[in-house]
């Protein structure tokens, strides 16, 4: 069945064709990718994009998984076309999160003697391993309260009581931090990051984040601290659940950084075996 334009509008689902639109977008498909991707006519995707045709509930939860949108997204979408919310939004000591509790522990400590954290897609530090808290020591023992007191990594980077006097390639990295949270604030519908990045670009220097220096053409661009005569090289490696069907544990992320040279693997480990 379907309604017209302005049918739809007065039921209060015109968000729902705005928000089909600019996700097909941001993923860069046309009407046709998506029909032939999703298992739609392109008609009645261009139908339900001009409004022309009432989503079901089915519909939009073929669409949204065929563009990929996040949960939270997905539950945007069910609400703007007049549906309940089916994702759960559970926080981290709900009962039923113990068994991804368990799954980030572990992965967290058998990742020592390297750092590892679990971040949300905010950036913020939802867990963290004691190598992890080493390094933030070594960095400075106040250094979440010079950062406004948030144990958030984008903060941690970017705030002027942050880590930059002590990071090296500095030219090279901001750039590519900058752009890597600014791209996934876009792509994941990241209000929260949005709002890191606006409350973080007052501080910023445009030549530093938008040039930049040119990096060597190398598989991963490592992060470089050096303070009081000690220098350390890591790189990270992001992991994610990638079956999640809670909210929360759909934006969980793993960063593990490893050592990006000898003398930061031997490093840590004397230090993680002392």
């Amino acid at each position: 069945m379907s309604l017209s334009g302005s049918a739809l509008a007065r039921g209060g689902e015109s968000g729902f064709p705005l928000l089909l639109k600019s996700w097909r977008q941001k993923r860069r498909l046309s009407q046709l990718d998506l029909a032939l991707s999703a298992g739609v006519s392109q008609r009645h995707l261009s139908y339900l994009e001009s409004g022309r045709a009432r989503p079901s509930r089915g519909m939009i939860l073929q669409l949204s998984e065929a563009l990929d949108v996040p949960l939270r997204e997905r539950n945007r979408w069910l609400t703007a076309a007049g549906f309940a919310p089916v994702f759960k939004a559970r926080p981290l000591d709900d009962p039923q999160m113990n068994q991804i509790m368990s799954a980030v522990r572990m992965m967290l400590a058998n990742h020592e003697p390297f750092p590892a954290v679990a971040i949300d897609r905010a950036w913020n530090i939802r867990m963290a391993n004691a190598p992890f808290d080493l390094l933030s020591a070594m960095i400075g023992g106040d250094v979440w309260a010079r950062v406004g007191g948030e144990r958030n990594l984008m903060r941690l980077f970017f705030h002027p009581g942050g880590i930059r006097p002590f990071v090296v390639n500095w030219a090279s990295i901001a750039p590519l931090l900058w752009h890597r949270a600014k791209r996934e604030a876009e792509t994941l519908g990241g209000q929260e990051m949005s709002k890191v990045l606006s409350d973080l670009a007052q501080y910023q220097d445009a030549e530093t984040l938008w040039s930049g220096q040119e990096a060597a053409l190398v598989p991963v661009l490592p992060l470089e601290i050096e303070k009081d005569g000690l220098r350390i090289s890591l790189f990270t490696v992001i992991a994610t659940f990638g079956t999640a069907q809670d909210v929360t544990a759909d934006e969980l992320r793993i960063e593990s950084l490893f050592p990006a040279d000898e003398a930061t693997e031997r490093l840590f480990r004397e230090t993680g075996s002392g």
